[in-house]
C-alpha cells in the first residue's frame, strides 16, 4: 500500500443488474474491514459490502488500507489506527475519510456513512444522497440535540429501542444487523459452563455475571477485552478476585476461531448489563450456535431475544438464577434456525437496497424538477 490515496480495484467485474447502483460505504479508520478480533460496526460493514457486491452493485469501501474487500477499496488511512497502537482522538482521521469521499462523491448514486454523528454535516451538504446508520447510543453526549438539529438528513436505526430517543429525526428505516452466521459451530445439548463475551466495564454487568456463576456453581468463561484504563481498573477490582477463587476462567480478547466454539459449548451466554444495547451482536452470535442468551431486559435485547424461546429476559439476579435452571427446556436447534433466518446478511442487505433505491429515486426526481 503506497499512501493514503491508494485504491484497490476488484479483480473481476461484478455481475450486471438493471437496478445496479454505484454505492460508497464509509467505515471508521480505527479497525480494518473485517476486523481481526471482536468489533461491531466493521463486521456489519463487511457483511453488507460483500453481499451488495454479490448482488451486482458497484461498491466502493472507504476504510483503512489493511481491509480486505472484493469491491473497490479506497484506503483512508493506509493502516488502521488501532493496529499501530494509536489510542487518541480519531475525529481528525474521520474528517480525512469524509474529505476523500467528498472528492469522489460524483462517482456514486448513494453514500452510506457508518462514522456516526461526525458525518452529519457531510450528509447535509453533500450533493450525492447520503444515508447514515447509527451504531451507538443516542441518549448521551449531546446526541439528542444533534439529531434534533440535523432532522433533515436520512438516518437508519439498528433497533426500535435505539431510535426512540430521536423522535424528530428523519428515520428512513430500522434495520437489524445481519452477519454470515451459517458456519457457526452447533451443539444440540447444553454445556457445563456459562459464557461472557464483551468488554470489562461496569455497564456490561460484570459483577452480576460473576455473582450468577457463583450462585449457580457453573464456571464462567470470559472472552473480553481490557484496553482502556477504566477497564483495567474494573478487571483488577472485580474479575481478578473471581479468577483467584476459581469462579472465572479469563480468556482475554479472542478471535472467531476461539470465540465461536466458546459460544457453542456453553450452557448459556450471559448479558446482564443495565446498559441499553443499541443492538447486541453477541446475542445473535450466541443464538446462531444454538446457545440461548440470558439477558437483562434492556435495550435492543428485548427485540433480538424472544423470552422462553431464544433464552430469557430477566430483571435481577434471582430471575437470572431461575433462567439458568430452565435452560435445558429450550430447543437449541430451533434457536439456531431462527437466528440464521432473522439475522442474515441477505435479509439486512435487501432492506438497505430498498432504502437506497428510495433515496436515489427521490434525488433524481428532485433534480428533474429543478431542471424543468
Amino acid at each position: 500500500m503506497q499512501g493514503v490515496d491508494a485504491v484497490h480495484e476488484p479483480p473481476v467485474e461484478a455481475p450486471q443488474r438493471a437496478d445496479r447502483l454505484r454505492i460508497a460505504l464509509v467505515s471508521p479508520p480505527m479497525l480494518p474491514v473485517p476486523p481481526p478480533t471482536y468489533a461491531g460496526t466493521e463486521r456489519v460493514v463487511a457483511a453488507l459490502g460483500e453481499t451488495l457486491v454479490a448482488h451486482g452493485h458497484d461498491v466502493t469501501l472507504f476504510a483503512p488500507g489493511d481491509s480486505e474487500f472484493s469491491g473497490t477499496l479506497v484506503a483512508t488511512p493506509d493502516r488502521s489506527l488501532w493496529s499501530r497502537e494509536y489510542r487518541d482522538d480519531v475525529s481528525s482521521f474521520i474528517n480525512v475519510t469524509l474529505a476523500k469521499v467528498w472528492a469522489r462523491h460524483e462517482q456514486f448514486d448513494i453514500i452510506h456513512s457508518h462514522v456516526q454523528t461526525l458525518g452529519f454535516l457531510f450528509a447535509r451538504h453533500c450533493p450525492t444522497p447520503v444515508v447514515t446508520t447509527l451504531h451507538g447510543r443516542l441518549d448521551v453526549s449531546g446526541i439528542p440535540e444533534l439529531i434534533e438539529e440535523f432532522s433533515d438528513i436520512s438516518l437508519v436505526a439498528i433497533s426500535d429501542s435505539q431510535r426512540r430517543w430521536g423522535e424528530s429525526a428523519n428515520w428512513v428505516a430500522t434495520i437489524h444487523h445481519g452477519l454470515p452466521l451459517e458456519q457457526m459451530p452447533f451443539r444440540p445439548d447444553p454445556g457445563d459452563y456459562l459464557a461472557f463475551v464483551g468488554r470489562i466495564t461496569p455497564e456490561k454487568g460484570i459483577g452480576d455475571v460473576i455473582e450468577l456463576a457463583r450462585r449457580t456453581k457453573y464456571p464462567l468463561k470470559m472472552a473480553a477485552k481490557v484496553y482502556d484504563e477504566h477497564e483495567k481498573v474494573h478487571f483488577d477490582e472485580v474479575v481478578k478476585p473471581a479468577i483467584e477463587k476459581g469462579i472465572v476462567e479469563f480468556l482475554g480478547e479472542v478471535g472467531p476461531m476461539e470465540r465461536d466454539p466458546l459460544y457453542a459449548g456453553a450452557r448459556a451466554t450471559i448479558m446482564l448489563g443495565a446498559w441499553p444495547e443499541p443492538f447486541g451482536l453477541v446475542a445473535i452470535e450466541s443464538l446462531a450456535t444454538g446457545t440461548p442468551v440470558i439477558a437483562r431486559r434492556a435495550g435492543a435485547l428485548t427485540e433480538t431475544i424472544e423470552h422462553g424461546i431464544d433464552g430469557f429476559l430477566v430483571d435481577d439476579l434471582t430471575e437470572a438464577e431461575l433462567a439458568v435452571s430452565m435452560i435445558g427446556d429450550l430447543d437449541r436447534t430451533r434457536i439456531r434456525e431462527r437466528a440464521l433466518e432473522r439475522f442474515s446478511p441477505e435479509r439486512m442487505t435487501k432492506e438497505y437496497e430498498t432504502v437506497y433505491a428510495r433515496l436515489v429515486a427521490g434525488a433524481r426526481s428532485g433534480r428533474a424538477s429543478r431542471a424543468g
